[in-house]
C-alpha cells in the first residue's frame, strides 16, 4: 500500500517500535512509509507515542510524547532535568545495557564504514556511574530584567541554555561543590563575572582545590570582587572575546595536579581526560599493546634501540610509560603547556616535540609502534598518508569517536589490519565511548 506524503510528515503522531539505539544516543524505528526515525529519549524494546518534528526524504526526527510499553532495559532516570537536559542521553537505560550498545557503536561503525568485521568488543565500565568528571564547561546567559540562567544545553532546543546547579549528577564533588559556590558568588546578574551576554564557565577540580576558565565577555574584569567570595579557587584565567590566549586573572598559571603516578603543571586548557578513575586502566592497556609488541621485535632482531612515536601526546601519559632503557619515544603535541607538562620530569629517553603531527610525523618515522590519540576529528590525512608510506610494525589508536576511527582505519587498510579492539566508558550516562585498537602492518607479499 502507497500512503500519502502527508501521512508521516511533520507534525503527525506516530505509535512507534523502537529497534536499536542510534551513535547518538537516539532511539531508532520505522515510520508507517518505510523511513528510519530518530527518536531521543527512546530506548530499544519501547513502544512510545511520538510526533515527527523533522521529515527528510530518508528519514525523520520525531519528540517522544509517552512510554507504552517499556523495553526490558529501560530505568528510572535520577535526574528531573532529564526530559529537557543534553547532558545524559543514556540517564533512562541501565547501565550493563549502556555497555553492551556502546561495544555495539564500535563494531558497526568499523564494518559499515571501513568494511572490517570485529568481535564485539569488551568495553570496560566505569568504577563511577556518576559523578565522575573532574572538568565541567556550563553555559551562562544574562537575560533581560538582569536574570541570569546558567548550566547545561537543552537536549530539543541546543541553542537554549537550561539552568542546572547543584543536583547535576556528571561532576565529581570538588566542581559539583564549586559551580554551587559560583552561583552563590556571582552576585545578582552575575556582576561579579565579565560583562557581556553569553559566557562559558570551564571548572577542573585539582586535587581539594579548583580552577576556572572563563571564556567569553568584553574588555577587563578585576575578578576580586568574586575570588573573594570563593573558596578554594587556585586560578582563574579570563579569555574575552576576540583574544588570544586567555589572560591569567588570579593565581598561579600553571597548577600541580596529582594524574597517576606523578603531578601534572597544568594551565588553562591542559588536556586530561574527565574520567581519571578508567583512565589509568585505558593508560595501562595502551602500555601493555605497545610493550607486547616491542618484546616480539627484540624477539625477532637485536636492536640497540627501539622506536616509538607517542602523536597527539598530550601531557606523555602513553610515552612516558613506555619509555626506557632500549626504547626511545618522541612525542608529537601541539600544546605549548601539554609540552611542557609531558616534559616535566620525563625521562631522557622521553623527547617532546612542539607542533602540528602532520608536520613532524614524517621525520619522527621510521618506529616500531606509533601511538595516535587524536581528536574527536580523528587524524589528518597527511597523517594517514605517512604511515602508509612508512609503516610502523603496529599503530596503537586511542578514539574518542568511532565513525572518524572507522574512517581511518579503512585509509590504512592497503598496509594494516585490524588486531584486538577494546573500549572504555569513560563518560557514562552519555553515548560517547572510547576504544584503543591494535593495527598490526600486513606481511609483506
Amino acid at each position: 500500500m502507497t500512503l500519502e506524503p502527508s501521512v508521516c510528515e511533520a507534525g503527525t503522531r506516530h505509535t512507534l517500535v523502537i529497534r536499536a539505539l542510534a551513535a547518538g544516543g537516539a532511539g531508532i524505528g520505522e515510520l508507517p512509509d518505510g523511513r528510519v526515525v530518530f527518536i531521543q529519549g527512546a530506548l530499544p524494546g519501547d513502544e512510545v507515542d511520538a510526533t515527527i518534528v523533522r521529515s527528510k526524504k530518508r528519514w525523520a526526527a520525531a519528540r517522544l510524547e509517552g512510554v507504552i510499553t517499556e523495553g526490558a532495559g529501560r530505568r528510572a532516570a535520577a535526574c528531573r532535568h532529564f526530559q529537557t537536559c543534553g547532558g545524559c542521553a543514556f540517564l533512562n537505560l541501565d547501565y550493563g545495557e549502556q555497555l553492551r550498545w556502546k561495544a555495539t557503536f564500535v563494531k558497526d561503525a568499523l564494518q559499515r564504514l571501513a568494511g572490517v568485521e570485529i568481535p564485539l568488543p569488551e568495553v570496560e565500565g566505569s568504577p563511577l556511574e556518576f559523578h565522575y568528571r573532574n572538568r565541567m564547561a556550563f553555559a551562562l546567559r544574562r537575560l533581560r530584567g538582569g536574570r541570569v540562567v546558567a548550566g547545561l544545553h537543552e537536549l530539543h532546543r541546543p541553542s537554549r541554555v537550561m539552568d542546572v546547579g547543584k543536583e547535576c549528577l556528571l561532576p565529581d564533588p570538588v566542581v559539583g561543590a564549586a559551580w554551587q559556590a559560583l552561583r552563590d558568588a556571582w552576585g545578582p546578574g552575575a556582576r561579579h563575572l565579565p560583562a557581556g551576554g553569553d559566557l562559558r564557565l570551564t571548572l577542573r577540580s585539582v586535587g581539594e582545590e579548583w580552577t576556572l576558565l572563563v571564556d567569553g565577555g568584553e574588555g577587563a574584569w578585576d575578578p576580586r570582587p568574586l575570588v573573594e567570595r570563593l573558596p578554594g579557587v587556585s586560578s582563574v584565567w579570563h579569555h574575552p572575546r576576540g583574544a588570544g590566549v586567555p589572560m591569567l586573572v588570579h593565581g598561579a598559571a600553571e597548577v600541580e595536579a596529582p594524574w597517576m603516578d606523578r603531578t601534572v603543571p597544568l594551565g588553562a586548557r591542559s588536556f586530561l581526560q574527565v574520567n581519571a578513575a578508567l583512565a589509568s586502566s585505558m593508560v595501562d592497556h595502551v602500555v601493555r599493546i605497545t610493550e607486547s609488541h616491542l618484546e616480539g621485535v627484540r624477539e625477532g632482531a637485536a636492536s640497540a634501540s627501539l622506536r616509538v612515536v607517542d602523536a597527539y601526546c598530550g601531557v606523555g601519559g602513553y610515552g612516558r610509560a613506555v619509555a626506557g632503557r632500549d626504547v626511545a619515544v618522541v612525542g608529537i603535541e601541539a600544546d605549548e603547556g601539554a609540552c611542557r607538562a609531558a616534559a616535566h620530569g620525563a625521562p631522557d629517553t622521553f623527547q617532546v616535540r612542539r607542533g602540528r603531527v602532520e608536520d613532524h610525523l614524517p621525520d619522527a618515522l621510521p618506529a616500531e609502534v606509533v601511538i595516535v590519540n587524536p581528536p574527536r576529528t580523528g587524524l589528518d590525512p597527511l597523517v594517514t598518508e605517512a604511515l602508509v608510506a612508512d609503516p610502523p610494525g603496529c599503530i596503537v589508536y586511542v578514539s574518542c569517536d568511532p565513525a572518524t576511527l572507522a574512517r581511518d582505519v579503512e585509509r590504512l587498510g592497503a598496509v594494516f589490519d585490524v588486531g584486538e579492539a577494546r573500549s572504555f566508558d569513560l563518560f557514562p550516562q552519555t553515548p560517547h565511548v572510547e576504544t584503543v585498537i591494535r593495527l598490526n602492518r600486513r606481511a609483506a607479499g
